[in-house]
């Protein structure tokens, strides 16, 4: 199983004006089994950006592509008639008891004019099956409206745990927007409580967006014995980053001895993108 990890397209002001269809061909020759993509699809959650992210994935040449929001896509009400609209129908993981919710503007007020479902988080799970392999993708939602720092509910978390439990597979992964490893200025403040939902359901690979910032990491807790990876991708296509933050990861063999993770670095020259690739295998 071979998986294309993009991350932070940021499609709006601050996605570059580079040659978007050599960057297609680049993605596509990898030839993913699945795409996953986590978070900051626009800048500022404005309709005209979520629809250009849409199309854009829509143009990779992969069955299975699985997409979160990010802080950059929550700035407005309608956020999430947006992401459902353009990149991507799914069903909601809704909180088994609402009272318990504590998250800001996990709800909106239901007299709000325009607005067509009043929870504001996009939790979900899909299961793909690839040669024979059941993967399970756990998808959480760690950003609240119009904030850039990270929060998750708990009453949430337990929901989807609910929810895998309904669930055989194989394997399993998690996708979130921040990190649960690293601190940055606009950090996920109760990333322990996710981390136990990792120990929880036994979750080997995690993996996030948010800090442009590439970082492959290994967290082992010896009281529990339990180890699992994080791996945190720059950004796909800013103009609002430091040089070498633009990148993709594929992950070859993904999940095996033999994994290995191939690191592209996108560099724009004018009209032209340039790729720099470097290997590390971790299996």
């Amino acid at each position: 199983m071979n998986l294309l990890h993009i991350s932070d397209m940021h499609f709006g002001s601050r996605h570059w004006t580079g040659n978007r269809k050599v960057l297609l061909d680049k993605l596509n020759s990898y030839s993913a089994d699945i795409v996953i993509n986590t978070g900051d699809n626009t800048t500022d959650s404005l309709e005209s950006e979520f629809e250009a992210a849409g199309k854009f994935l829509d143009a990779i040449n992969c069955r299975h592509i699985v997409s979160i929001p990010g802080n950059h896509d929550k700035r407005t009400m309608r956020c999430q008639e947006f992401y459902q609209r353009y990149l991507g129908e799914i069903d909601l993981i809704r909180p088994l008891n609402p009272d318990n919710c504590n998250k800001r503007n996990i709800f909106l007020d239901q007299h709000t004019n325009g607005i067509s479902d009043y929870l504001t988080d996009i939790n979900f799970i899909q299961k793909i099956s690839i040669d024979d392999i059941s993967l399970l993708v756990v998808c959480l939602d760690t950003s609240e409206l119009n904030r850039d720092n990270g929060y998750i509910d708990r009453e949430i978390l337990r929901s989807v745990s609910h929810e895998i439990e309904q669930h055989t597979y194989d394997k399993i992964i998690l996708l979130n927007h921040h990190s649960i490893l690293e601190t940055d200025s606009d950090p996920l403040f109760n990333s322990g409580h996710i981390i136990k939902f990792v120990m929880q359901h036994n979750i080997k690979h995690v993996f996030c967006g948010h800090t442009h910032q590439l970082a492959l990491t290994e967290f082992k807790d010896l009281y529990h014995n339990h180890t699992f990876r994080q791996y945190k991708n720059g950004s796909l296509s800013s103009s609002n980053s430091p040089n070498e933050s633009n990148m993709i990861l594929f992950f070859e063999n993904f999940g095996e001895k033999n994994m290995a993770v191939h690191v592209i670095r996108i560099f724009t020259e004018e009209d032209r993108l340039i790729f720099k690739e470097e290997l590390i295998s971790i299996g």
